[in-house]
């Protein structure tokens, strides 16, 4: 397979699938870079080597419409301050003026295109608008894992017309090794994290994981149904009281296999789910009636801790309680803290997932972690086990 190392882009056109869908203010002012800057490795091998980049890219939900306030002209600007280098845009994605500046490109020059959302065609999958993506360049290359579950135009149908010139930029190719590190081979005991408010958006997470890891440990407001499902007073937590039966199997599963399983024993609780409400602690399974689990308590924090630090691989998808508000974040923060720590003695640690992303990042921990995955809604279908087709289009 052809490798971003092994390929000479010397005097072609890389046609780069990036994700350049990244948070603005109302001036279009770039406020968080960590994608546009994850895409640059990739950007300065091609030019590097004597080629030219084309990058497209969707930002927002524009519904198949030409919206200005969603144009990537900001976002082209901010890359040209990261590259060091003045970095083009074209009016349209397809069409006279992408056209022509795409054949005017030389090498060492990098041009994005405009938003690939302007048109419907982009999230249908259209075959004859994903071949007018293909004529602006020589070679394909994926780089953008955030949205390679989507088999939209320009993620998964403009691969096979590249039958022989096709691959994963250096983030895509980092995301695919950091899962395979987790869930092909794992240095053993291998211990996953699954937190976040419900099971109903992690079941199959579980399933798979509970096929690979050794441990397996449960928080957040999802904790709460598998507290209920063992027989526990919950109060006014959150509850998906249709799929206590799912969870009980799944601790039966988890018996089966092997598996040892981590439910939190005791909890920060509060009458109010607000940062100012009454808050108190307790058992997990002995919540008082009115009153809501919005954090693991301290039993739970020492017992999660000693199973992360005696692990050799570590996946963490999801936080353990409200931590965008100050009181419940204290479960939160430990658990990246032990992640950081058992990565400093060696562990392999991955952080997937939106709200986890985010919490390593808001306690300044995301440097002492082996991976931090740029891709939301993909890695969580990837830790599902399902065969992402952005991944797919290049490899088949």
């Amino acid at each position: 397979m052809i490798t971003m190392d092994s390929f000479s882009f010397s005097g072609k056109k890389a046609l780069v699938r990036v994700d350049l869908n990244v948070p603005q203010d109302a001036n279009g002012k770039v406020t968080d870079d960590t994608r546009a800057r994850a895409i640059i490795p990739t950007v300065k091998k091609i030019i590097g080597d004597g080629g030219s980049a084309i990058l497209m890219s969707h930002l927002g939900r524009p519904k198949g419409k030409v919206n200005p306030a969603m144009s990537l002209k900001p976002i082209a600007d901010h890359l040209s301050s990261l590259l060091g280098q003045p970095v083009l845009i074209a009016t349209d994605c397809v069409g006279p003026d992408a056209r022509a500046k795409s054949a005017a490109l030389k090498p060492g020059e990098v041009l994005v295109l405009e938003n690939l959302r302007f048109h419907p065609e982009e999230e249908a999958g259209d075959e004859a608008f994903s071949k007018s993506l293909s004529e602006l360049g020589d070679v394909y290359v994926n780089d953008a894992f955030g949205t390679a579950h989507r088999a939209h135009a320009s993620t998964t149908i403009v691969a096979k017309f590249f039958p022989q010139a096709k691959l994963f930029g250096y983030l895509m190719q980092a995301e695919i090794d950091s899962v395979g590190k987790v869930l092909g081979s794992p240095q053993r005991p291998m211990t996953a994290i699954v937190g976040g408010s419900k099971v109903s958006s992690k079941i199959d997470v579980l399933r798979n994981l509970i096929g690979s890891c050794d441990e397996l440990i449960i928080g957040g407001g999802m904790a709460n149904t598998f507290v209920k499902a063992m027989g526990g007073s919950t109060g006014a937590s959150l509850v998906e009281e249709d799929l206590l039966g799912t969870a009980r199997s799944i601790v039966k599963e988890a018996e089966a296999k092997g598996v040892k399983l981590h439910i939190p024993a005791d909890a920060v609780v509060a009458d109010a789910f607000a940062a100012t409400a009454n808050i108190d602690q307790c058992d997990s399974d002995a919540v008082p009636v009115g009153w809501m689990a919005l954090d693991i308590g301290p039993k739970s924090i020492e017992t999660f801790r000693a199973s992360i630090l005696r692990s050799k691989t570590l996946l963490w998808n999801g936080p353990m309680g409200v931590f965008e508000m100050e009181p419940f974040q204290q479960g939160t923060i430990a658990i990246a803290q032990a992640v950081a720590e058992a990565t400093s003695h060696g562990a392999f640690s991955l952080v997937g997932g939106g709200d986890s992303v985010a919490a390593v990042n808001q306690f300044g921990l995301a440097d002492r972690i082996s991976y931090v995955s740029t891709g939301g809604g993909a890695m969580l279908e990837y830790l599902e086990g399902k065969a992402l087709p952005g991944i797919k289009a290049v490899l088949g």
